[in-house]
């Protein structure tokens, strides 16, 4: 098969889901992002800390919307951000003279690891992004960086999933642990 050839794809794409699989989705994602936007604005507002970082509304889409999705699952979820957040960190301390450097380091080497560990969540090579392109705020952090906003934020949406997402007579989460 030739080089173009394989951008035409080999598969039909995948079928509609049914209004209770996006309804069930709509309130995982509702119920996970308001704890951690309401922290976020209600309880660290005026303090160095932030529980919002734009990766999360990613991994919303994953863990609340395909949760059968090995990518989705508790171990990805958690290890995938903790992991990318460092090191997101440690490229951001080594390279920031050179951002472009970092921001690339970050997201490869944070996909290198995920794939390592078999943490891969995708939404960890934002996580990565974010700590080094972040805010002042973000970069005030430090190693803070990964245990409030990442690792807090990512166990609230945890929360969450399990008990959302296994109302539903039809969804069972999560699929694996380890």
């Amino acid at each position: 098969m030739g080089y173009l050839a394989k951008m035409k794809g080999n598969t039909k794409s995948p079928p509609r889901v049914g209004l209770d699989e996006i309804l069930w989705s709509w309130a995982g994602a509702f119920l996970g992002i308001t704890p951690v936007a309401y922290l976020n604005y209600n309880i660290l507002e005026g303090t160095d800390l932030v529980m919002v970082i734009g990766s999360f509304g990613a991994s919303a889409v994953l863990i609340y919307g395909a949760v059968k999705s090995p990518l989705a699952q508790p171990r990805n979820l958690i290890g995938g951000h903790v992991l990318s957040a460092v090191i997101g960190i440690i490229c951001y301390k080594l390279f920031n003279m050179h951002m472009w450097l970092a921001a690339s380091l970050a997201v490869a080497t944070a996909i290198a690891l995920m794939h390592a560990t078999k943490t891969l969540h995708p939404p960890g090579g934002a996580t990565a992004l974010i700590a080094v392109i972040g805010s002042e705020k973000i970069h005030d952090l430090g190693y803070l960086y990964a245990l409030i906003p990442v690792g807090a934020g990512a166990l609230i949406m945890l929360i969450v999933a399990l008990i959302v997402n296994n109302i539903s007579k039809n969804r069972q989460y999560p699929e694996f642990w380890f």
